[in-house]
């Protein structure tokens, strides 16, 4: 069922969500009206060189490249001059969001190649944890992947394929191969060591270490049906991270599945645990 705006910012409201949605536009995304702080361009500089320290140890290449390719750390991005330069990379754009905007939208923004990314930043005070996505886990952790040519077209598949079946009634399966991929994804390339490109790692300092170098973190080979069946954690360390031999197969997996099949198949059985997987 479709949302109205004023239906769901009358929602996040009551939620004391803390976006700015009464200034949506139909498709939910507003201006980035780029008014930042001293304090926020500070809060931002301090999150990018903390982070830096781990992902230039522990990120796999393709987001180090993204991240060089279109130059996120000096200062809060301007989205419009990202957008220019990641437009000429592989044909995305970001767009401005209050924050966690309805799947439907969601969904259609990422089969037409835009990237939603919140247009506010958390405060000193949360530099650890922020229970909502704000600027730096969307654009620190997201957009420098989105550089990598196959894993662009990988999200719009997403978009495409997501969004039907989440009409299916599939949109738990489709949102736990998101949630093991695009935030929580690692990658293992043959004769390489083990690197994380997620966006809920590469904007978290404690859980990147653990999903990475710990040696109680529970590996699993990728396989699509496995992860789609596969429940996951929102508020603690994951009990599963999914590894990837590349973003190739990744793509190809997905192209070829089945949806309807699966989602017939899965919809209504109880998720898999992700420490038994």
């Amino acid at each position: 069922m479709t949302i109205t705006v004023e239906a769901y910012a009358h929602e996040c409201a009551a939620q004391g969500l803390r976006g700015n949605y009464a200034a949506c536009q139909a498709d939910f995304t507003v201006e980035q009206r780029y008014d930042y702080s001293d304090e926020d361009q500070e809060v931002w500089r301090t999150l990018c060189d903390r982070q830096t320290q781990l992902t230039s140890k522990l990120a796999h290449h393709s987001y180090l490249d993204g991240v060089d390719a279109l130059g996120l750390l000096d200062r809060i991005p301007d989205f419009h001059e990202v957008s220019d330069r990641l437009r000429k990379l592989t044909g995305w754009e970001i767009v401005a969001v209050p924050g966690l905007i309805p799947n439907e939208p969601f969904f259609d923004h990422l089969a037409n190649r835009r990237f939603p990314v919140t247009n506010w930043l958390r405060s000193k005070k949360e530099l650890d944890y922020i229970v909502e996505p704000d600027m730096f886990h969307d654009f620190f952790g997201h957009v420098p992947i989105l550089s990598q040519p196959v894993f662009a077209d990988f999200m719009q598949l997403y978009g495409e394929k997501g969004g039907a079946a989440a009409r299916m009634g599939g949109e738990q399966l489709a949102a736990r191969l998101y949630w093991y991929t695009a935030e929580f994804g690692l990658m293992k390339e043959e004769g390489a060591p083990l690197k994380a490109f997620g966006a809920g790692l590469m904007s978290s300092y404690s859980e990147l270490q653990f999903a990475v170098t710990s040696v109680d973190a529970h590996h699993v080979p990728f396989d699509l049906e496995t992860v789609m069946r596969t429940n996951y954690e929102i508020d603690k360390f994951q009990r599963a991270y999914f590894v990837l031999p590349s973003f190739t197969a990744l793509k190809e997996s997905f192209e070829q599945a089945d949806m309807a099949q699966l989602i017939e198949r899965w919809k209504d059985a109880e998720p898999l645990d992700p420490a038994a997987v």
